[in-house]
């Protein structure tokens, strides 16, 4: 598990969570999984290549979903709509964001594909690589996002 490159965007999803949602965000119990164990209902994903590869995971249900756009957008919506999943692939996006922020500071370079959005009840995907997946889950007024960090060098 590459500590260095995971804290940084633990520091960033609390940040972002907290000046988005204008809400206390706790953290809640870490947890390793391997990769292809079930995933939640609406989930984002961004692929990482550069110093180190993997991809990062924000995985939360519909009502986690849709209650956070619908703060960020100040209206309601009847289920996962277009804007709904736009809105929770820019948090993913904001979040990534700041983390590569903070490691170009350190000189590490990474590219990033754009989020992927993935629905549906008991997921489960597999990749290729056998690397164990640290979970942190992000505990805020709006629900659980479990982040879901994958690296290797």
């Amino acid at each position: 598990m590459l500590i260095d490159y995971i804290n940084p965007f633990v520091e960033a999803a609390f940040e972002i969570m907290s000046e988005i949602l204008n809400t206390p965000v706790s953290r809640g119990q870490l947890q390793l999984k391997k990769l292809g164990e079930g995933m939640q209902e609406l989930t984002v994903i961004i692929g990482v290549t550069g110093t180190v590869s993997g991809r990062i995971v924000f995985d939360m249900s519909e009502v986690t979903a849709i209650k956070i756009a619908e703060k960020l957008n100040g209206e309601t919506f009847p289920g996962i709509t277009d804007m709904v999943r736009s809105t929770i692939a820019e948090v993913g996006n904001m979040v990534t964001a700041r983390a590569v922020t903070k490691l170009s500071k350190e000189s590490r370079t990474f590219n990033f594909s754009p989020p992927t959005i993935i629905m549906g009840s008991q997921m489960t995907f597999f990749e290729s690589d056998d690397i164990e997946a640290l979970i942190i889950p992000v505990n805020t007024d709006y629900g659980t996002i479990e982040i879901n960090i994958a690296f290797k060098e």
